[in-house]
Order: C-alpha cells, then sequence, then structure tokens
C-alpha cells in the first residue's frame, strides 16, 4: 500500500495526478470538507470518505494497492481510419458490409462509422494500414470479416504475422490459414525449404465468408539490452472465436513480408494488398514498459489433465451441458462427426441448443474425480438461445411462440441410428409422430436438418431460427444473428416463412410446417 499526501490551499480542484502504475484524471474536492480518497488498483474501485469541516486547506490523500510497481497499461480504440496512417484508396470507412459466401472476393459496403474495410480490386492496388503509435507488448481484440478466397494478415509490430484467410471447412489446417502463425522466408534455403518457422493453428475455429470472428491476442516483444536481442518475441495467446490455436510460441524472427530488423516496439499493421476483408471493435492494450509477469499457479490446486473425447468416427455422448444464461440442459445428447462439425440435442424440447467446428468434447468435468455430469465443446461454439420447441402447434401464426412445453403433448422418443450410426431424433407432439434427422455436410460447413411429421395438418410451425437481427438475403437465405450464422432454405418456393418479433427483443424466423420441411445451418 502507498500513501501520498497533497497540501491543497484555496483550491476546488486539481488534475493529473500521475503515478506509477494508475492515472487519476480530476477529482473536485468539496469545499471547507477534507476528504479521503481510496483508489484500487485491484478492484478498479474508489470509495470518498467525508470528515468533519477543518480550515480552508485540504489534506488530499490518494491511497493506491501497487500490484506491481512500475506498470501501466494504455487502452486504445481504433474505430474509424482517422485513427491511421494515411489509408490508401482501397479503405474505407463503412457502417455495414456484406460479403457473399459463394462468390470469390465480393464484397460490398455502405458508408458511415463502426466498421473499417478494404477492398482492392484489379484497377486500384491496395496497401497496408498502419497504427501511428508503435507498441510493446500488448493484448488485441478485434473482430474481423472475410470475403470468400480472401486473404490478409495482422502484423503484430509490424513485423509477425497472424494469417487471415477464408480457411472455412478446412479439417488439417496449415501456417498460412486462418489463425495461423506465418512462416519465415529464406531466399539462399534450397527449394522447399525456403519457408520455415511457420505455426498452423491447434484447430480450425474460421467461421464461414461473410461472418464476423472474433481474435483475441496477446503478444510480448523482443527484449534488448545495450542493443542487443536478448529474449525473442512471443505470441503468448491467441483465440479465434473463442478457441485457443495458439499458447506461448517464441518467434526466432520476423516472419515473411516482416522485413529483417527487429526493435522493442512497432507499429500494428493490416495487410492491404491481397483481399477484401473487414474490421470493427479494434482494441489494443498496451503494457508499458512490460507487460507484468503472470500469477504463480498454486501447485497444491492439484489441476486434472483434461478428459477430451474425440469423434474419429461419428460419435454420441451423454451427459449435462451448460449453454448461457447459467442453463443446465440435463437430457443432451451430443453428436460429433469426424468431419470436426458436432452440435448437441436437447431431448426436452427437440432442439438442437448448440453448434460448434473443431474438437467434439471435454468430459474433465464429468470424468474427473466425483465429476459433476457434464461435458463441454472444445470448438467454436454457435449457440442457440434459450431451450424451446422446435415444432409447435400454434392457435394463429402471430400467437407468441410457446415457452414450455405444457399443453403440447410433447414426449421424447429417443433416436434411432443409421448404417453410418448418425441419429434421427423421434419425439411425439398431441400424438403426431416427428422425425427429426441431422446430418453434417460435405465440407464440413454446418449442418443439414429435415423435420417430418407422421400425419399432416395445420396451425403446425417451425421455429427455424432467433437472434437480434434477422436479415433475408432472398432465395431462402437467411443471415442471422448480426452475421453469426446463415440459414439456407431447401425449397424456399413453398415455404412460408415470416420474420417476427420474439420476446426480449428477439426476432423470430417462423415458418408453417405441413408434412416436412429441410434447411441448412452453415457457419
Amino acid at each position: 500500500m502507498g500513501i501520498f499526501i497533497f497540501h491543497v490551499f484555496e483550491k476546488s480542484f486539481f488534475a493529473g495526478i500521475r503515478t506509477c502504475c494508475l492515472e487519476v484524471e480530476c477529482f473536485y474536492l468539496a469545499s471547507h470538507h477534507k476528504s479521503i480518497f481510496h483508489f484500487s488498483g485491484k478492484k478498479s474501485t474508489m470509495s470518498l470518505l467525508s470528515l468533519p469541516s477543518g480550515r480552508r486547506c485540504f489534506w488530499f490523500i490518494v491511497a493506491f494497492f501497487m500490484l506491481q510497481p512500475g506498470f501501466a497499461q494504455k487502452v486504445t480504440v481504433f474505430s474509424d481510419l482517422s485513427a491511421f496512417k494515411t489509408p490508401g484508396a482501397t479503405w474505407h470507412n463503412a457502417g455495414s458490409v456484406f460479403a457473399d459466401y459463394q462468390e470469390d472476393d465480393d464484397l460490398v459496403f455502405e458508408p458511415g462509422i463502426g466498421i473499417i474495410v478494404n477492398s482492392p480490386n484489379n484497377t486500384t492496388a491496395g496497401k497496408d494500414l498502419y497504427t501511428p503509435q508503435e507498441f510493446g507488448d500488448f493484448d488485441l481484440e478485434v473482430d474481423v470479416l472475410m470475403a470468400k478466397a480472401s486473404n490478409s494478415g495482422i502484423y503484430l509490430q509490424g513485423r509477425y504475422e497472424i494469417q487471415l484467410l477464408d480457411s472455412w471447412g478446412v479439417l488439417n489446417p496449415h501456417a498460412g490459414d486462418m489463425g495461423g502463425i506465418y512462416e519465415r522466408w529464406d531466399e539462399k534455403r534450397p527449394e522447399g525449404q525456403k519457408g520455415y518457422d511457420g505455426y498452423p493453428p491447434r484447430q480450425n475455429a474460421c467461421k464461414a465468408p461473410g461472418l464476423w470472428q472474433h481474435f483475441s491476442i496477446s503478444f510480448q516483444a523482443p527484449r534488448f539490452v545495450n542493443g542487443k536481442k536478448t529474449e525473442n518475441a512471443r505470441i503468448l495467446r491467441v483465440e479465434l472465436n473463442g478457441v485457443l490455436i495458439q499458447d506461448n510460441v517464441e518467434l526466432s524472427g520476423p516472419t515473411r513480408g516482416g522485413g529483417d530488423l527487429e526493435y522493442a516496439t512497432g507499429p500494428l499493421r493490416i495487410q492491404g494488398d491481397h483481399g477484401p476483408m473487414a474490421f470493427k471493435n479494434l482494441r489494443i492494450t498496451a503494457f508499458e514498459p512490460f507487460r507484468p509477469a503472470p500469477k504463480e499457479e498454486n501447485a497444491s490446486q492439484n489441476l486434472a489433465d483434461p478428459i477430451l473425447v474425440d469423434a474419429e468416427h461419428n460419435t454420441i455422448l451423454r451427459s449435462f451441458v451448460d449453454i448461457p444464461g447459467d442453463i443446465r440442459v440435463v437430457h443432451s445428447v451430443s453428436v460429433g462427426s469426424p468431419l470436426q462439425v458436432h452440435y448437441t440435442y436437447d431431448q426436452d424440447y427437440g432442439a438442437v441448443v448448440q453448434l460448434w467446428r473443431g474438437g467434439f468434447l471435454d468430459a474433465t468435468p464429468m470424468w474427473h474425480s466425483r465429476g459433476d455430469g457434464s461435458s463441454r465443446p472444445q470448438g467454436a461454439v454457435q449457440y442457440f438461445g434459450n431451450p424451446a420447441l422446435t415444432v409447435a402447434t400454434l392457435p394463429v401464426a402471430d400467437a407468441p411462440w410457446p415457452l414450455d412445453t405444457a399443453g403440447s403433448g410433447y414426449r421424447a422418443k429417443g433416436y434411432v441410428l443409421d448404417e453410418q450410426d448418425v441419429p434421427t431424433f423421434k419425439y411425439l407432439l398431441k400424438g403426431t409422430l416427428v422425425s427429426d434427422a441431422i446430418k453434417v455436410i460435405d465440407k464440413s460447413e454446418g449442418i443439414h436438418r429435415q423435420i417430418t411429421l407422421s400425419t399432416a395438418g395445420s396451425n403446425r410451425f417451425v421455429r427455424l431460427a432467433q437472434g437480434k437481427t434477422i436479415l433475408d438475403l432472398k432465395d431462402g437465405l437467411y443471415l442471422i444473428n448480426d452475421k453469426a450464422y446463415y440459414l439456407k432454405l431447401d425449397d424456399p418456393g413453398t415455404a412460408k416463412v415470416m420474420i417476427r418479433e420474439g420476446v426480449n427483443g428477439q426476432k423470430e424466423l417462423v415458418a408453417p410446417i405441413q408434412q416436412t420441411i429441410g434447411y441448412t445451418l452453415l457457419f
């Protein structure tokens, strides 16, 4: 605990107190009072205690807890092109952006603020985008959107590239795929060996073109003493769409295109000459002069080795599953595929509650020690909101969607397996048997779902999707929940689909069902 005391005469305020780990910009002192401010660096909270009136002078006490004296951090948000150095003609400020997942390099945008777009083409070559600031150790958060077959990169300190590439559906990613650490390059090496020290992502967490994807990157700069490098740079951590894909990778030098020299600081650089892409919510937390040392792990915690379940063939595992909103799905069936696309089915509602790409399940919470009966996805997860019936009987088309199964006659009837061990789920709704067949589609791009009723009827509907936004892209293609995933109808000509208001400000995509309906989820 450090204590600093300032004697302030005949003043009602002062500003700009600078400490080695905090910056207090401005405080107002009530007249004729002694005031004590307590600032905790650990909890980032401040409290004010007023003391009895005194003379017309004040003692100001700032007390702060120095977690690691000598370290500070500064957050910079880059929301438009004014935050960058001389952007080229292909860079634009945008309010919205759209990329057709079926067309190479197809990306269009509307002018505005909040999104930065790069759109190089055959007539206008792009150039790289640089921050005016230079950074040493820093954390980076950013959302990116790639056009189909597009290519770009994030150069940390302008020298070390994290690859941006449309790698949707790639089963065995390489260093040149999305989230890979690009190779170094040496023309003096033999053919086939010029590229070296590249690091592929641990798994492919890449989404489809035209969808927003989130990166979290932690970087440690190289260390120098008297101009001589004493420690290599490190990429401490890269997460893509919530999945750890790089972990504590030491970099022997700049990657290809990053030059030959290394320094303690450098700008953030975004590659601009390869293909169309967009980004938003770019935020850098810089550590000065260095990143604080990580807290030492307590060996007494006796952390368990993870118990991972792979899906080398079609695999089914029953467990509890926890989803956002503190919801535990207790009658869940998780279905894994060697195509690295998996889902969890809630047998209490006949609903898919999560869909993910990458590894299958982490069963450590279920099988370690006493366990709690739950498992969790290893890959990049797409959630679908609170569990609810997928098929329901409504008195009228615009009636609210039921939040539970009361009065529905819902009864789970398990599942049957085909010759490839792919399940079709069965349940009853007021005596009508519902068959719900879900299969992973080719190229690992998503799942296809076919819902079939044993008897035709009226006033029965399927809720296909829900989300904050639902955009009709025409011809039976919809973009759900701020570009989180696509939904494509098998037969858009016959399905009378409605986009309507749901609960809690959500939109719903609802269609009547006579006897069958099919659609694909692409993510």
